[in-house]
C-alpha cells in the first residue's frame, strides 16, 4: 500500500475514534445529565472533533500531551458555552455544562493524545545514523582510567635501563 494511503487511512482511523469519544462523552454529560437533545450534541461534537483534530496535528507535537490536553479543555468549554447559547433548546446551567463537559473531555484527549503519538506522529529520531534513541539502553558503557603522563613515563623507563640490576629492589625502583 502506498504511504500516502497508509498515512490518509490512519488520520482518518484517528479522527473517527477522536469523533465517536468525544460524542460519546458529550451524550453522558450534556444529553443525560443536562437534558440536551442528541441532535445539539451531534452538532456540538463535530465542531469540537474537526477543530480539536486540527489543533492536535500541529500543537500536539510541539508542546506536549499535557499542555494539549489543556489547551483542549479551553477549546472545549468555549465551544459547549458558544454553541450552547446559540443551539440549545433546553436552559441549562451553561457555566456547569461547559465546565463538566470540558474537563471529562480533557480526561479523554490525554488517553487520546497518547494513541496520536504512537500511531501518527512519526517518533523524533535523535540519531540518525542508527535510527534508535541516542541512548541505546543495550550498548551503555563506563571507562574509568587515570591520567597519564607520558614524559614522566618514558623517563622512568629510561632510568630503569640505565641503573644498573644491583641497585634496583624487586619492583624494579631504584634504591
Amino acid at each position: 500500500m502506498p504511504k500516502r494511503k497508509v498515512w490518509c487511512k490512519l488520520h482518518v482511523k484517528a479522527f473517527l475514534m477522536k469523533f465517536v469519544l468525544t460524542t460519546a462523552v458529550l451524550w453522558v454529560i450534556l444529553g443525560l445529565f443536562f437534558d440536551v437533545n442528541f441532535t445539539d450534541v451531534l452538532i456540538t461534537s463535530v465542531v469540537i472533533t474537526v477543530v480539536g483534530f486540527i489543533g492536535d496535528l500541529f500543537v500536539l507535537p510541539r508542546i506536549g500531551n499535557v499542555l494539549a490536553a489543556i489547551t483542549d479543555f479551553v477549546l472545549a468549554m468555549v465551544v459547549v458555552w458558544v454553541l450552547g447559547s446559540n443551539i440549545f433548546e433546553v436552559p441549562i446551567p451553561l457555566g456547569t455544562a461547559s465546565f463538566v463537559s470540558a474537563l471529562a473531555l480533557m480526561m479523554e484527549e490525554l488517553f487520546f493524545h497518547r494513541y496520536m503519538a504512537s500511531h501518527i506522529f512519526e517518533p523524533k529520531i535523535k540519531n540518525p545514523e542508527n535510527k534508535t534513541g541516542y541512548y541505546q539502553r543495550t550498548n551503555l558503557q563506563t571507562e574509568f582510567a587515570q591520567e597519564v603522563d607520558v614524559d614522566k613515563v618514558s623517563r622512568e623507563t629510561k632510568e630503569k635501563e640505565l641503573t644498573p640490576p644491583d641497585k634496583r629492589d624487586k619492583n624494579g625502583k631504584r634504591k
